[in-house]
């Protein structure tokens, strides 16, 4: 409206004097403006005003035509004006909304992947709730107390869900949510304790089921990106990132103590509930399994452990066939690794080899006591297939990479002297 005044103003300055009504009309509307408006409008106007003529004396026609022209100019200008005055406007307003309105921040090429790996894969993870029966100290009822939580991840179109064995340990009851939050009743399909893997099968529509892609953890490089997806603290799906740290690490199962080769480390914070999640790579595949973490505190500090995707594809394949994993042992039970040093040795004490077990039933001598009550020590191991053996880690390293029903020879000290004994190695018993 200032922007109106304002040149309507200055238009109707620019009428001849002798008009009475126009003048007093432009001091009406006059405003206090800026004057650049002013000089924009006056200078519009200054253009439309009838060139300068030498010195004549009008006639009665020429002065009614010259004061037509006159009107017809002024009528002019008004209307240039006017349409002025609107484009302003216009442009003012447009102005002001720009500068309400922000523009909406765009997204770097990096963030955009990890935005769309975690859209992606996230319908892949579940949450695992575990639950273990409890009577209650006055009433005698018996309940269900939720007594662990954790993640894991849909494996196929059947229903199947991997996770860690840790994370379902000790449960009467399992139930699974997906990532649209409805809940299955979930069973245990088979668990293998020496690796802490476990799998669960939940009735769920097939359309319901998004099966993680699945990866290879062979050509895995420390330095590269990785992303870990859980729930931790029992919190809905979230996401952390970072990069492989170290490869080829060991750790001991959580359940049985036995070692774990060939494990990732990884700097992306694993906290209590990311259990059983996946850890993926930057296209999105799976590449191991979060199964622990180092911490004095029990929360993420920057040091995780997954377990790579070669061995749990492995055995879970094992599982969803068998139910079970047909892992060979030796059948013995040996000695702390400080009780061999304290013998100055380097090897396996054999504490224990029942006469039923592979070692038993070749002739490896176990630890025992004379009738004075004196300890007999028993054959301790070096060797196993010619690849040395320094402690209980070499042995198990050793035996998963062979086969049930394998022929291995096994040498031991005995006493002073070295024997090879052959020992055909046998499955695992089963676990309940």
């Amino acid at each position: 409206m200032a922007a109106y005044s304002l040149l309507s103003t200055c238009a109707f300055s620019s009428l001849p004097s002798h008009n009475s009504t126009i003048p007093s009309l432009s001091r009406t509307l006059s405003l206090r403006t800026p004057n650049s408006y002013r000089h924009t409008s006056c200078i519009v106007a200054s253009s439309l005003r009838e060139p300068s003529h030498p010195t004549y004396s009008p006639t009665p026609e020429s002065t009614h035509r010259s004061s037509l022209d006159k009107f017809m100019n002024s009528c002019f200008v008004i209307c240039t004006s006017v349409a002025l005055s609107a484009s302003v406007f216009v442009t003012d307003v447009d102005s002001a909304a720009a500068f309400v309105v922000a523009t909406p921040r765009k997204l770097q090429t990096d963030e955009l992947a990890t935005v769309r790996l975690f859209q992606e894969n996230t319908p892949s993870v579940v949450y695992i709730t575990n639950l273990a029966s409890r009577q209650d100290a006055f009433t005698l009822d018996v309940l269900e107390v939720p007594q662990g939580s954790g993640s894991g991840f849909v494996w196929d179109k059947n229903g199947h869900v991997v996770t860690n064995y840790h994370v379902i340990r000790g449960a009467s009851d399992l139930r699974v949510t997906l990532a649209d939050q409805t809940t299955y009743d979930a069973k245990v399909v088979g668990f293998d304790q020496d690796k802490d893997v476990a799998v669960l099968s939940i009735d769920a529509p097939k359309d319901k089921l998004r099966p993680i892609p699945v990866g290879v953890s062979a050509d895995l490089l420390v330095g590269q990106k990785v992303f870990a997806i859980g729930n931790p603290f029992g919190l809905d799906h979230t996401l952390t990132t970072g990069v492989i740290s170290g490869l080829r690490r060991e750790i001991s199962s959580a359940a049985t103590g036995r070692p774990i080769q060939d494990v990732i480390q990884t700097d992306a914070a694993i906290n209590p509930g990311n259990s059983g999640g996946p850890l993926l790579d930057s296209s999105g595949s799976l590449i191991g399994v979060n199964t622990a973490i180092y911490s004095p505190s029990g929360a993420s500090s920057g040091v995780g452990f997954s377990i790579p995707v070669d061995t749990v594809g492995g055995i879970v394949d094992q599982l969803v066939q068998f139910g079970k994993v047909t892992r060979p042992i030796l059948g013995i039970k040996f000695a702390p690794e400080q009780s061999v040093e304290q013998l100055g040795v380097s090897g396996v004490l054999v504490l224990d080899a029942p006469p039923n077990g592979p070692a038993g039933k070749a002739g490896i001598v176990s630890t025992k006591r004379d009738a004075y009550g004196r300890l007999v020590l028993g054959d301790i191991i070096t060797s196993v297939n010619g690849k040395k053996v320094a402690n209980g880690s070499d042995l198990y390293r050793i035996l998963d990479q062979c086969k049930v029903g394998e022929k291995v020879t096994v040498e031991v000290l005995r006493g002073d002297h070295v024997e090879k004994i052959p020992v055909m190695l046998e499955p695992k018993p089963d676990e309940t």
